[in-house]
């Protein structure tokens, strides 16, 4: 087993964009297409979850860590419906970047250059993002055992990450890499995709138990991401620790 989970190659080609992160034409442009349907999900889990009832601050009391933030693309929005935030990545670049722009914006989220196994901190979280995350780590087991020791009992990991299929191969990388030019090429590599099942068995291995799973599938007429029942390429799910 590695004792971290850090790829050093992924990092430097997520570092070598950083400056990219908060341009919504740039080359993280899927991401910023694919952000509303994520706060949705996860905000829609965690008010059933928690039985929140604050309706302006839903998220608020809520102690949340988004792994592999990158420039707080996700983690920003957290903060906003009322989140107590952590972001860690483990490029310094992203982090910088991150700080950056919740100064800016007067943002009092936490930024921190750690992975998870790294992290100092005696705190246990209600939520962790792992968002686009676990097909970039180098020991994926090591990773989600990391990451489950810092959420409390009853907490909720969401993770979401893209399926190993012919038809991901095809769509995420043949398609949005070389012929649509959505990401650069190279963003993904196809044998480090997971497939549902796998990442179900590592996740009951480390405590944590599927609430559920679903697809995300882009619509090209309406030019947005929604909710499927189609797992085959990119989907998000939802763990309990028991």
């Amino acid at each position: 087993m590695a004792n971290n989970t850090i790829n050093k190659e992924e990092i430097e080609k997520f570092s070598n964009l950083a400056e990219e992160w908060w341009d919504p034409n740039g080359k993280f442009k899927p991401l910023h297409k694919f952000n509303p349907i994520r706060i949705e999900y996860i905000k829609n889990h965690l008010v059933k979850e928690f039985n929140i009832k604050n309706k302006n601050k839903p998220l608020s009391k809520l102690e949340i860590l988004d792994i592999g933030c990158g420039g707080g693309l996700l983690t920003e929005p957290m903060y906003r419906l009322g989140g107590k935030l952590t972001g860690v990545d483990a490029s310094k670049k992203n982090i910088n970047i991150a700080k950056i722009h919740a100064k800016k914006k007067k943002l009092k989220i936490n930024y921190i250059c750690s992975s998870p196994e790294k992290l100092k901190s005696s705190k246990k979280y209600d939520v962790i993002l792992n968002m686009e995350i676990v097909e970039h780590v180098r020991d994926l087991n090591f990773f989600i055992k990391s990451s489950s020791h810092l959420l409390k009992k009853n907490g909720v990991m969401f993770i979401a990450t893209i399926n190993k299929t012919l038809k991901s191969y095809l769509l995420a990388i043949i398609g949005a890499e070389y012929i649509l030019n959505w990401l650069p090429v190279g963003t993904h590599d196809w044998f480090k995709f997971v497939e549902p099942q796998k990442l179900e068995k590592l996740c009951n291995k480390n405590n944590l138990q599927l609430s559920e799973i679903k697809g995300l599938k882009y619509n090209i007429i309406m030019d947005k991401w929604g909710l499927s029942e189609d797992t085959s390429v990119n989907y998000i799910s939802k763990f309990k620790k028991i």
